[in-house]
């Protein structure tokens, strides 16, 4: 996909350079947006009751229906068009702001504010740390992957539990899985690898996006656990 380095001019550097600035650029533009989609329909069930009783009786199907769009949109990115699949990314944006908007609505605030900006902070930092670093992280990235996965049961299982201490934990790893994705994420994206493996810019600017909203989103998530005041 890029050209390699050469020692006998500054062009094929710059080209490279510019190529992972503009995949990153446009995953970037797409993460932004589903971020705000997902604002506006959190505020709508915030500041509307009658949206908020809707969110809450449909709460399980909406759950159910963001774990399918995720799998349909992961693991069916290659067959679908990229103009499908940003399509079914904004639907999943908008229906992950009606369970954000219940969440948030349990928490104050300012808690929530905070858990936001540090999220924000964290996430720019390892994005940041994945676009420069010379290091690879794949191995890193794919671990973390992997360990999602357990994060997944413990939580599951934290429910029976109640919380308290292992919640804690929980969130704690949640955090640092999830900042660690994003560095691995953003060098996936930047470095090309995305777009060789699904044989297209758009594809891979959609499925980036993806990838770094879910780890902006769970990044939110885990602070707000971890540091939120309760309402």
């Amino acid at each position: 996909m890029f050209q390699p380095n050469r020692t006998d001019g500054l062009a094929p550097v710059r080209q490279e350079t510019a190529v992972a600035g503009a995949y990153l650029t446009q995953a970037f533009f797409w993460m932004f947006a589903g971020l705000m989609l997902t604002a506006a329909v959190s505020a709508a069930v915030l500041i509307n009751q009658s949206f908020y009783d809707f969110a809450v009786g449909l709460v399980v199907p909406i759950i159910l229906g963001q774990l399918v769009l995720v799998m349909v949109i992961s693991f069916g990115i290659s067959r679908l068009s990229a103009t499908l699949a940003l399509g079914l990314f904004f639907v999943y944006a908008a229906s992950l702001g009606l369970t954000m908007g219940l969440i948030v609505s349990m928490y104050t605030s300012t808690s929530v504010a905070t858990a936001f900006l540090s999220a924000g902070a964290m996430f720019g930092g390892a994005a940041l740390y994945g676009y420069t670093t010379k290091r690879s992280l794949a191995r890193i990235g794919a671990y973390a992957g992997m360990a999602v996965f357990g994060l997944v049961v413990a939580l599951v299982v934290n429910i029976f539990l109640g919380g308290g201490t292992f919640g804690f934990i929980i969130s704690a790893i949640g955090v640092v899985l999830f900042t660690v994705l994003t560095a691995a994420h953003v060098q996936r994206i930047s470095s090309g690898q995305l777009a060789t493996q699904l044989g297209s810019a758009d594809k891979a600017a959609v499925m980036g996006a993806l990838l770094l909203y879910l780890d902006f989103v769970n990044l939110f998530l885990f602070l707000l656990r971890l540091f939120g005041g309760r309402r």
